[in-house]
C-alpha cells in the first residue's frame, strides 16, 4: 500500500522554473522533499542537479544516482519550444524539442522505474493541452506532447497498478 501521510522523495524535472518551480514549491508545502532537475540552476534550497534532458545517458545516469537515496514519485516538467513554420525551424532545434520533451520523459522514468516499483511510488508526467489538439508554428512541441500522451497510456497499459502514472494536460500559462 502507498504511504499517503508524506509524499516523500519527489524528483522534479524542470524544477527550476515554470510549472515546475510551482510543482517544488507544493511538494515542499505539503511535506515531500522535492528533488530538482534542471538545465538552468534552481536558486532553491532543495537539492538540485544541472542535467540536460536531450543527453539520454546522463539523465538515466543522474536519475540513477538520485534513486539510490530512494524515490517516491517523479514529476516531469521540463519542458522547450521552438516556434514556427516546420519548414523555418532549423532541425536540430526541432529535434532537440522532441529529445527533451519525450525522450527525456521517457529517460528519466525508465531509470526511475525499480526504484519507484519497490517503494510502490508514481509517476506523473505533464503534457499539454497541445498534446490533444494541434496549433500552427508548434509542430515540435505539438508532436512531443502528442507522444508524452502516448507514453503515459502505453505505460499505464504495460505497468497496471505495480508503477500508476497520471498524465496532467495544463494549457495556458504563464511560465
Amino acid at each position: 500500500m502507498p504511504n499517503t501521510t508524506s509524499l516523500g522523495r519527489v524528483l522534479v524535472t524542470g524544477g527550476a522554473s515554470g510549472l515546475g518551480a510551482a510543482v517544488v514549491d507544493a511538494i515542499a508545502q505539503a511535506g515531500g522533499q522535492p528533488i530538482i532537475m534542471d538545465l538552468n540552476d534552481s536558486g532553491s534550497d532543495h537539492p538540485s542537479y544541472c542535467v540536460d534532458l536531450a543527453d539520454t545517458a546522463l539523465t538515466q545516469s543522474m536519475v540513477s544516482y538520485i534513486a539510490e537515496s530512494g524515490l517516491d514519485a517523479v514529476v516531469t516538467c521540463a519542458a522547450i519550444d521552438s516556434c514556427g513554420p516546420l519548414e523555418a525551424v532549423k532541425s536540430d532545434d526541432w529535434e532537440r524539442v522532441i529529445q527533451v520533451n519525450l525522450m527525456g520523459t521517457a529517460a528519466v522514468i525508465r531509470a526511475a522505474m525499480p526504484v519507484l516499483m519497490a517503494n510502490q511510488g508514481r509517476v506523473v508526467t505533464v503534457a499539454s493541452t497541445l498534446g490533444r489538439r494541434a496549433l500552427p508554428d508548434a509542430t515540435a512541441y505539438c508532436a512531443s506532447k502528442f507522444g508524452v500522451i502516448g507514453l503515459s497510456r502505453a505505460l499505464n497499459a504495460e505497468l497496471g497498478a505495480r508503477l500508476p502514472v497520471t498524465c496532467v494536460m495544463p494549457g495556458g500559462m504563464r511560465t
